[in-house]
């Protein structure tokens, strides 16, 4: 399981017009915002894209560099970025499903044509936001086991800049022997 401070796994995909994607590598300021949509064939993944595309010039601005990701093929992930309007954001694609569940997605096996007329693919992983700090460690982590019920966006700026301001740790990382409960 995923704990905040601590190290998170491995993340390296190829991006569309950005080339290799490493977090390992990324060297924005106050960290990196992660997030995995479920790929072409999902309607609710593209207003979600677009919400996170006008917010990238805000978390540039307080040192946050931000990658939209999927295990979807190059072809599919161009079709989304152009849908989404993404041109601040980079727009990852061929997320490993393995790497995927070790950063505790969920996945989901293909059903068939979507309402939008589009194949889902045989695996894909189910969407997730995360905020991980330069060091690599986690700071906020939300996976979902469907499309449906993400986190609002509407109040991350807000939430960043109280954040920042204040200087507030990761919570969620207590990973220690629990009390034993009363009778």
């Amino acid at each position: 399981m995923l704990l905040p401070r601590q190290k998170t796994p491995d993340l390296a995909v190829d991006t569309l017009d950005h080339g290799r994607f490493d977090l390992a590598s990324e060297t924005s300021e106050r960290g990196t915002v992660v997030v995995v949509y479920r790929g072409q064939h999902c309607p609710i993944c593209l207003p979600y894209l677009k919400q996170v595309e006008g917010l990238a010039d805000d978390l540039a601005a307080r040192g946050f560099g931000v990658i939209g990701l999927s295990t979807d093929t190059q072809d599919r992930a161009r079709v989304m970025q152009e849908r989404a309007g993404a041109t601040k954001m980079m727009f990852g694609y061929g997320l490993d499903l393995q790497v995927a569940r070790d950063w505790g997605l969920y996945l989901s096996e293909g059903r068939g044509t979507t309402s939008i007329g589009v194949e889902e693919p045989a695996l894909f992983a189910e969407p997730g936001l995360f905020i991980v700090k330069p060091d690599r460690t986690l700071y906020f982590a939300a996976v979902q086991t469907m499309p449906f019920m993400r986190p609002d966006l509407s109040g991350m700026i807000g939430a960043l800049d109280f954040v920042i301001a204040k200087d507030y740790p990761a919570r969620g990382e207590y990973a220690g022997p629990l009390p034993i409960a009363a009778e």
